[in-house]
């Protein structure tokens, strides 16, 4: 079975006081490049979450977010009364008169009159967490499996079709050698000279096979067959699809240039275009 390296994975949770969203979203990547956000109270487990978004996920730009709302009576800001209270002192030695209400107003919009306290991670809290996180990393495990199963259906139609092809191609085989042994004859006809005929059955012989696509319909064949083995193995592999795609390709390439016929070149240009759509999907496989 194969994974999708695209995918996301959203879970929440409510609190006392708060309310945690947690989305992990991923695209294909060549390696693992993580990027994460969350509020700075949380940084410190910053690096044992690294660990175990790359443990899980192993491969793809993953964007990891986790966000808060607030949504009880709590803050970390908190009024720093001496300094109020210093400030009106001041203005009431300057303003004796003044009202008692103006000069609070005043006072608060004074810089230092609000301190904020740096919050200290609660680990009950941070366990509850955890769980949303491992719930969003499972969300996006499912969504890679789903995705997986669609590409897996997608390749194995590709190959099918690029085996199809080849054995039309194939089947023009001798069409081909006639149309070349004809093509050779006309040609020593209009030179008008005596040719030694088992000699040119030597050269005409020499030259087919050099024309010759057996071997790399066996070789193709043998690589397209890889391909499913690999795609239905227990271990997920991108990239060594990836390096069975590059085979593929050579032996289809080679195949063009010694087909020597249109009806063939075109099958030729089938199988490549099928081959194209299989290296681009092949891209997001973990």
């Amino acid at each position: 079975m194969i994974l999708s390296m695209t995918g996301f994975g959203k879970a929440s949770l409510q609190l006392s006081t708060k309310k945690i969203t947690v989305e992990v979203k991923s695209l294909n990547s060549k390696g693992l490049d993580l990027n994460t956000r969350m509020p700075s109270v949380y940084r410190e487990n910053e690096l044992a979450l690294r660990n175990l978004l790359a443990q899980k996920l192993e491969r793809g730009k993953v964007d990891f977010s986790l966000f808060v709302e607030v949504t009880g009576e709590e803050t970390s800001s908190k009024i720093n009364a001496p300094i109020v209270r210093a400030y009106i002192a001041q203005m009431k030695a300057i303003l004796p008169d003044a009202d008692e209400t103006e000069l609070m107003k005043m006072a608060v919009r004074m810089p230092d009159t609000m301190k904020t306290e740096r919050e200290e991670i609660d680990e009950n809290e941070w366990k509850q967490i955890q769980t949303v996180i491992d719930e969003a990393i499972e969300n996006m495990l499912s969504f890679r499996t789903s995705e997986g199963a669609s590409l897996e259906k997608e390749f194995t139609l590709r190959i099918e079709n690029i085996r199809s092809y080849m054995n039309q191609a194939l089947a023009l085989d001798p069409e081909r050698v006639a149309a070349i042994k004809e093509r050779l004859q006309t040609a020593i006809d209009e030179l008008k000279v005596n040719v030694d005929t088992n000699r040119f059955e030597q050269e005409l012989i020499y030259y087919l096979e050099k024309l010759d696509i057996t071997e790399e319909k066996v070789r193709l064949t043998n690589h397209l067959d890889y391909f499913l083995q690999t795609l239905n193995g227990s271990e997920a592999n991108g990239r060594k699809l990836g390096f069975i795609t590059q085979e593929m390709g050579r032996e289809i390439n080679t195949m063009g240039s010694k087909s020597n016929h249109a009806e063939m070149q075109k099958l030729v240009v089938m199988m490549k275009d099928e081959l194209e759509k299989i290296k681009e999907q092949v891209l997001n496989v973990l």
